[in-house]
């Protein structure tokens, strides 16, 4: 197992990417805090692993808040006393018109997409340099951190900003062996792209742009945040890894 008794920390854990994530770490033997806002669906995937034969809780919290996110590590810290991996999955998209964006959805995609990814990596990196043994922050970003789409501006801006957060926590963590590197997932179905996906003449025409020709699986960008959390990725740090199908090439 590639991740035997290690303790992992998956906020947005209870659907799509998170979920996955969550599902794969304990098959490979972490032992798995699941964090989000829907408490029955975080239930839900907790007893889903331990059904499984794996280990792990449900933490209802909302990474917007400095006092939800100590109490969330604090929960996790108190079932198992560490935390050696970190995927701050977590992340909302709303699309709208740059000139149309309202400050309030300005507000809530930067304050969940990007201040909630550093609440959550500022507090678990401390503790992480507290009990110094390292440890693996995987940042979930977009190829739209890389390359802009239209009617993205607030959430192209929190996913660029989310893979600077990551390359400037690798320069400063290195030195403890806290690795933070970002994902970037392309075109991935999950409840967020469920609408365009079940409108055949507008995912007919979005899958033009992507030249693999289909949609991503969640199992997918799971593959790709297990070897960021094991040590086969140990010698890599402030990397953004793209899954994407290809898209990032016409994106570009």
């Amino acid at each position: 197992m590639r991740l035997k008794d290690k303790i992992a920390l998956v906020t947005g854990g209870s659907q799509g990417i998170g979920l996955a994530i969550a599902v794969r770490f304990a098959a490979e033997g972490a032992k798995v805090a699941v964090a989000g806002l829907d408490k029955e669906a975080l239930e839900e995937t907790a007893a889903y692993i331990t059904d499984k034969g794996g280990q792990a809780i449900a933490i209802e919290a909302d990474i917007r808040y400095r006092a939800d996110v100590d109490r969330m590590v604090d929960e996790a810290l108190r079932e198992w006393g560490r935390i050696d991996i970190l995927v701050n999955n977590a992340g909302v998209n709303r699309t709208a018109s740059f000139l149309e964006i309202t400050e309030e959805d300005w507000d809530w995609h930067l304050d969940i997409n990007l201040k909630g990814t550093f609440l959550v990596s500022q507090r678990v990196a401390k503790e992480m340099v507290k009990l110094g043994s390292g440890g693996s922050i995987i940042q979930m970003s977009s190829v739209n951190g890389l390359a802009a789409e239209a009617d993205q501006a607030h959430y192209n801006a929190a996913k660029g900003g989310i893979n600077l957060l990551a390359m400037s926590m690798a320069v400063e963590l290195a030195s403890y062996d806290i690795r933070v590197n970002s994902l970037c997932p392309g075109f991935i179905e999950t409840r967020l792209t469920k609408p365009l996906i079940e409108n055949p003449p507008a995912i007919a025409e979005y899958l033009k742009t992507i030249p693999m020709k289909r949609v991503g699986q969640p199992e997918e960008i799971a593959s790709a945040a297990l070897f960021m959390a094991s040590d086969e990725s140990r010698y890599m740090t402030g990397h953004c890894m793209v899954i994407d199908g290809g898209q990032l090439i016409k994106l570009s």
